[in-house]
């Protein structure tokens, strides 16, 4: 989903940039310790959770989410790492976020994905209303 953006802009504030990248990092302390029932403070309610790359499609709500979650048992990694966080806020007043994410399994293989994700501030705080989970699977060519 396409959005414009205002780089730069002084309406995202140091606070709220600080609250979303804990926000993005939080995520993977709670799948890796089994708190899903904790996922509503990272992700909105009807949340659109798109593993679409790794056979999913597109899940609509927490509670697909966590049943997905938990559906992928032994494949899902045992280490969510999350980098390189880009925030940009949209003029629809959301915020739009690029990171990558590093997945490492019980086998100890690593795994590289690209979060595209928007963000949406109610009640004063942000959540996750939709992400994309994109695999890297082909090097960069020259």
């Amino acid at each position: 989903m396409a959005h414009s953006v205002t780089k730069g802009s002084e309406a995202m504030n140091i606070e709220d940039r600080e609250a979303i990248i804990r926000l993005i990092n939080q995520h993977g302390y709670l799948i890796d310790t089994g708190r899903l029932d904790q996922l509503h403070e990272v992700f909105t309610a009807d949340v659109e959770y798109d593993v679409s790359d790794f056979g999913g499609g597109v899940i609509f709500g927490l509670e697909a989410m966590r049943e997905w979650v938990l559906a992928l048992g032994d494949r899902n990694p045992v280490g969510h790492h999350v980098t390189n966080i880009v925030l940009d806020e949209t003029t629809d007043g959301t915020v739009h976020s690029l990171s990558k994410g590093i997945g490492i399994t019980a086998e100890g293989a690593a795994r590289s994905v690209t979060f595209d994700d928007r963000l949406v501030r109610s009640d004063a705080e942000w959540r996750i209303a939709r992400r994309a989970v994109r695999a890297r699977r082909t090097p960069l060519q020259p």
